[in-house]
């Protein structure tokens, strides 16, 4: 066990020092404000206040975890061997830079609480973040951090055994939209066949057609091969539905129809299904709350996990009505356009309150890459080699993979060409994939 004195025990230190210590580094640690239970303690040991008490691993603490609130920061990032941080400490320091104030930071998304600009669906961009800004958005920097903080732990306490931590994928199929053609209703088809007639897309008039008279598969429908993939793979697949009415923003099948209630339950019998919060139920917690309760009664156990409709959130209230809800998981977090780590890490972590300064209970896993970011690079070679330099990064600190896909994206539809392969390297690029 790690024994850490400081000053002040506050919930931002205990927070932080958990996610590196026990989730990142597999380490229990503990706290105290009381030099002789630190001085009596055997085992690794290390002081986070303002100066050193001898010459134990000490590292130099910056305000921001005894602070309440949310305050102006003063951040300078700067080049760290490879990588970059920020809040730099001092000479007398064993680090160069209050890792674990960065990490805060940047877990609490405490950037997102303060004035930026939002994009057309008032979502928070990347762009507007600190790691974008100064080209870090594409390394877990936290968990880098984090094993060079293990590393001077080491030195210190070669005795020590560090638990092992393995590289993991956690895969994730977004259905905002079921079928393309099929269980649309007749308005909804007759429309349909209005546009196509109107903007001259006569191939896309004949496979309509196909498909709602049972010739032709619809091209939306690729959830046998989803099935299948899964029967192959030992780690479940989490396969987010979403059941909310039809408005401007959701447009997929309506849940009363026996087909799409069908499909649920017989793709929840392999894979993990979640609940893709409709665009109203976020916020909405009535709306949410219905949501929550439908998905249920299709698959007959209690939802564990959600993600929200175009990937948006508003902090702190998106995930303060999942807590409400007991829904223990989401997968919300992530940019649509970039590939990286929003909240720099590649470890799930906890949702931690700026305004009520706690941990909740609600777990984060953020997405680090989205197939609609993929799009924009030009063959599936440069795509894969895309995939694989991010695969890299995480395997070096031992991290979980999450990669966001849509049903759609494993269609014969040419813009989506190759993805199949792709999810498929994804699944392979752990040792423990497929089932011999």
């Amino acid at each position: 066990m790690l024994l850490v004195y400081t000053h002040k025990i506050t919930p931002r230190l205990k927070y932080v020092f958990k996610h590196i210590c026990v989730r990142v580094l597999g380490v229990p640690v503990s706290f105290t404000t009381t030099i002789e239970d630190f001085i009596a303690h055997d085992s690794m040991k290390m002081s986070y206040t303002r100066q050193p008490l001898s010459n134990e691993i000490f590292i130099r603490s910056h305000d921001l975890l005894f602070e309440q609130g949310l305050e102006d920061v003063d951040i300078n990032v700067q080049n760290w061997d490879k990588t970059k941080c920020f809040f730099s400490t001092s000479d007398k320091s064993s680090l160069p830079f209050d890792i674990f104030a960065a990490s805060f930071y940047l877990l609490s998304r405490y950037e997102e609480y303060l004035p930026h600009v939002k994009d057309e669906y008032g979502r928070f961009t990347a762009e507007e973040s600190l790691a974008f800004k100064n080209n870090f958005l594409h390394q877990p920097v936290i968990d880098i951090w984090a094993y060079k903080f293990k590393a001077i732990l080491q030195s210190k306490f070669e005795d020590f055994i560090f638990p092992q931590k393995k590289y993991s994928v956690q895969p994730v199929i977004d259905v905002p939209m079921a079928f393309y053609f099929k269980q649309k209703g007749i308005m909804r088809i007759i429309g349909g066949t209005l546009n196509d007639i109107f903007r001259l897309k006569f191939r896309q008039f004949y496979q309509r057609y196909l498909v709602l008279t049972g010739f032709k598969r619809d091209p939306y429908d690729t959830f046998k091969w989803i099935i299948n993939k899964q029967k192959q793979t030992k780690f479940k697949f989490k396969v987010f539905f979403l059941i909310g009415d039809y408005s401007t923003f959701d447009k997929n099948i309506n849940i009363n129809k026996k087909q799409f209630v069908s499909l649920i339950k017989s793709v929840s019998d392999y894979c993990n299904v979640g609940l893709k919060a409709s665009y109203f139920a976020l916020d909405n917690i009535n709306v949410l709350k219905k949501e929550k309760k439908k998905i249920e009664s299709i698959t007959n156990y209690s939802l564990e996990a959600t993600r929200h409709s175009f990937s948006k959130l508003n902090l702190p209230e998106s995930y303060r009505n999942l807590i409400e809800l007991e829904i223990n998981q989401d997968f919300t977090m992530g940019y649509l356009n970039h590939i990286g780590f929003r909240a720099g890490t590649c470890t799930p972590f906890q949702f931690y309150d700026l305004d009520y300064e706690i941990q909740t209970p609600l777990q984060i896993n953020s997405f680090h890459c989205i197939d609609y970011a993929l799009l924009k690079k030009q063959s599936l070679l440069d795509k894969k080699e895309e995939v694989q330099r991010i695969i890299d990064r995480i395997k070096q600190v031992n991290g979980t993979f999450v990669p966001v896909f849509h049903n759609y994206s494993f269609s014969d539809d040419e813009r989506w060409e190759g993805f199949r392969e792709l999810f498929t390297d994804i699944l392979n690029s752990t040792d423990e994939t497929f089932i011999r």
